[in-house]
């Protein structure tokens, strides 16, 4: 038995199908399907029942799939550790992004920590929150940026920095023309919300029940862009987050205005596992993008 079956083994689990499985792993078929007859031959058991149709995995498959998993994800951890205690800023770093920070915050640091660490190569992913930390507990991904929520207890935590949310209506509503909108104006009237699974949703959901704001019901949006061209269309109105609002504070179609009293907003965190070896540079990348951020935010 080797990793590299073992590797063979989880892909297959995965996809399900035998050619994909040896794609995704850069072999022949023939190669993928044979090493997993021999870890069958070395084990004494039969793991995957071999159709026509379809991959069916015994459950003595599905128990050595899982137990796989645990073991390569061991190993990464022990190739890493060695790396990231001499050069905690260089290699791989796998991050992950919502939906609603990612398109947002990537353009305003990305470029400045790849000058700023150099040895450092960045893959970025943009997923849902709960796709995200279920990743990042997998260790398929090193850290992941989004907004703090209850139940995150499980992972050690850096805030990056905090939020306003921003009042978003079309140019010809009234509260455009306001410098200020306070958030008692909102009472009795409906936002339009992004559709369940956002993190976002859930946060604008907790403000607007407390201030007595509803939920406009005709209408759930994938994403923020999305919800903007509904404003802007005179189909309702919305909160973003500021950095999703445009410099001048109007445009196409949209009035963006600062809620106030309360004034709602979302902390941003940069999520890791508690056990990972690379904290050190973890807090460099959080140091770095707090700097840059409570700068632009402040502007």
């Amino acid at each position: 038995m080797n990793l590299r079956d073992l590797e063979y083994l989880v892909a297959l689990d995965e996809e399900k199908h035998f050619r994909k499985a040896a794609e995704r792993c850069f072999v022949s078929q023939p190669t993928l399907s044979g090493q997993l007859r021999k870890l069958e031959d070395e084990l004494g058991v039969i793991l995957i029942e071999r159709t026509s149709r379809k991959v069916l995995f015994t459950p003595a498959g599905d128990a050595m799939a899982h137990q796989a998993r645990r073991v390569l994800k061991e190993v990464r951890e022990l190739k890493s550790i060695g790396q990231h205690f001499s050069e905690p800023m260089s290699g791989e770093i796998h991050i992950g992004f919502i939906p609603t920070v990612g398109p947002y915050l990537l353009p305003r640091i990305i470029q400045t920590l790849r000058e700023r660490f150099p040895q450092l190569e960045f893959y970025l992913y943009e997923e849902q929150t709960q796709s995200l930390l279920k990743r990042l507990e997998e260790g398929e991904l090193d850290c992941v940026i989004l907004a703090e929520m209850p139940g995150m207890e499980g992972f050690g935590s850096i805030q990056l920095y905090h939020e306003p949310m921003w009042l978003a209506v079309p140019c010809h509503h009234p509260e455009a023309q306001a410098r200020q909108v306070p958030l008692g104006n909102l009472k009795g009237k409906k936002l339009l919300m992004l559709a369940d699974g956002h993190c976002l949703r859930d946060q604008a959901m907790g403000f607007c029940f407390a201030g007595g704001i509803g939920e406009d019901q005709r209408f759930k949006g994938t994403s923020l862009e999305t919800l903007r061209n509904m404003v802007a269309a005179g189909s309702g109105m919305t909160l973003v987050p500021k950095l999703a609002v445009p410099a001048d504070h109007d445009e196409g179609g949209v009035s963006y205005r600062p809620v106030v009293d309360p004034v709602p907003g979302r902390t941003i965190s940069l999520l890791y596992r508690h056990y990972s070896v690379r904290r050190p540079c973890f807090n460099e990348l959080a140091a770095s993008i707090a700097t840059l951020m409570t700068k632009q935010l402040a502007q």
